[in-house]
């Protein structure tokens, strides 16, 4: 982001900047920055000819102060005749002018905004929000995404994929059922109780020359 130059040395933007260190502490960045672009903003005011008092200010000296700006800028912004207009990785220098970057910009009127109303000023006449502000940002926006090649448009999010129930898994599994169990033993050689059990009855209800002799035995 280029940044804003500070204000001259004087005892008002002195004080100012002494206040503004020693809550260097207490204050986010974004809050140190905005005082620092609240006093240049004030210290342009003063140094317009003719001086101009806040209440005053309109969008017109806005925008002044904004093209004022553009002689500190650090984007190289490519001129239509440029060999590298709408070239984003230009391959060698050329004499096209810098200018403040539109990001840059922009951050700046949002700050100078918020501080406009936060030092007295009306929401309904702060020359920060004005129309003609508004144009402005949009016109170096789409200006400077032609000269430099570089597409400003918001890229859409993609929107996550909708939650699927996952399979309840229970805590512990039904036990296997038992008929493998039951099959290895009728198989097996040393069968256990129960195929004793079995053998014992197929030979007792075969034994004594017919079935019917061995029903009688066992009633």
């Amino acid at each position: 982001m280029d940044l804003i130059p500070p204000p001259s040395s004087s005892s008002s933007s002195s004080s100012n900047n002494t206040t503004a260190g020693s809550n260097n502490g207490q204050l986010s960045r974004y809050e140190n920055q905005k005082r620092r672009d609240w006093n240049t903003f004030g210290q342009y005011l003063r140094n317009h000819r003719p001086p101009l008092t806040l209440s005053r200010c309109s969008g017109a000296h806005v925008l002044e102060f904004l093209r004022y700006l553009d002689q500190f800028g650090k984007t190289k912004v490519h001129n239509p005749g440029c060999p590298f207009f709408g070239h984003p990785n230009p391959p060698a220098p050329c004499p096209c002018p810098l200018r403040q970057a539109w990001g840059s910009l922009d951050a700046l009127i949002g700050r100078l905004r918020a501080a406009y109303e936060e030092n007295g000023g009306p929401p309904e006449s702060n020359p920060f929000g004005a129309r003609a502000v508004r144009l402005f940002l949009r016109d170096v926006r789409d200006s400077q995404a032609k000269a430099r090649g570089i597409s400003y448009e918001k890229k859409k999010r993609k929107r996550p994929p909708p939650n699927r129930p996952m399979p309840q898994h229970p805590s512990s599994p039904p036990p296997p059922l038992q008929h493998h169990h039951l099959h290895g033993e009728s198989s097996g050689g040393g069968g256990g109780g129960l195929m004793t059990g079995l053998t014992m009855d197929v030979h007792l209800g075969c034994g004594g020359g017919g079935g019917g002799a061995g029903e009688r035995s066992f009633p």
